[in-house]
């Protein structure tokens, strides 16, 4: 099973206080998670790009849980359309910064969390570099230029991803660590993409799938039962189903293949 490079000196300094004890009371009970998964967690530096409708509800949990270091990077200011699905954010928070927003709010939530606040787009020409940084990368974002250069840096610096979409009333998560990629999955962006800005989105669906984010993160870092990792889950929120599929690795894949 893949293992997050997460220094054991590092785990060895981390140290509980009572309040964490209490505050992560259910963790430490968990025999999947106890006190070296938590420990795991405390050590870990995640970033979450796209703060918007996935990004919320990943941030709120991995906070919940514990996550020592969560970057944010977010371009983009808080509008009241996006209060439907952003759960992060509040009326009075429109017009404010994403990232500054959700720092605040997140502080408030868990003041053991640092949160570092990377307000520009993420491209193909900064990604490695904002990337780099950390040890687990999660993309919630919803445009393809913004998945593969993500997708593209994440292999290029060895870090594991977790993707997720959601458009209508459907949602995916997948997780990629090597080989397959996620441009093995998706090599080029399809000519007749959507977007939620043009069929719309419920809003629950970005707290389900952003939930599902959050659960392969925790199960990555403290190395708890199977990630989807090479497996695409598709959830269908009318039909009330979901399912999971497996990812080829495309030995001509732009980014992991051979090139040959």
């Amino acid at each position: 099973m893949l293992r997050l490079r997460i220094s054991s000196r590092t785990l060895h300094l981390t140290r509980f206080t009572d309040e964490e004890i209490e505050r992560y009371a259910r963790h430490l009970v968990l025999r999947e998670v106890g006190g070296p998964g938590q420990q795991a967690l405390k050590a870990a530096r995640v970033l979450v790009v796209g703060a918007g409708g996935l990004g919320a509800p990943v941030a709120l949990y991995l906070a919940a849980a514990g996550v020592g270091t969560l970057g944010l990077a977010d371009a983009d200011t808080v509008a009241l359309s996006n209060l439907q699905r952003q759960v992060l954010y509040a009326t009075a928070d429109i017009g404010r910064p994403k990232v500054e927003a959700a720092a605040a709010h997140l502080a408030a939530l868990n003041a053991n969390v640092a949160v570092q606040a990377h307000a520009v787009e993420v491209h193909a020409a900064n990604a490695r570099e904002i990337v780099r940084g950390y040890d687990l990368v999660l993309d919630g974002t919803d445009n393809f230029e913004t998945r593969f250069a993500v997708a593209d840096a994440c292999v290029a610096e060895g870090k594991t991803l977790v993707s997720g979409a959601i458009g209508r009333w459907t949602g995916q998560v997948g997780v990629f660590a090597g080989k397959p990629c996620y441009r093995c999955l998706v090599p080029e962006a399809p000519p007749d993409a959507e977007t939620c800005v043009a069929v719309g989105v419920v809003g629950a669906l970005a707290g389900v799938i952003g939930s599902m984010m959050a659960l392969e993160a925790v199960k990555l870092i403290a190395r708890a039962g199977e990630p989807l990792t090479g497996r695409l889950l598709v959830y269908d929120a009318l039909a009330g189903e979901a399912r999971t599929v497996r990812i080829g690795a495309d030995p001509h894949c732009p980014t992991c293949g051979s090139g040959d």
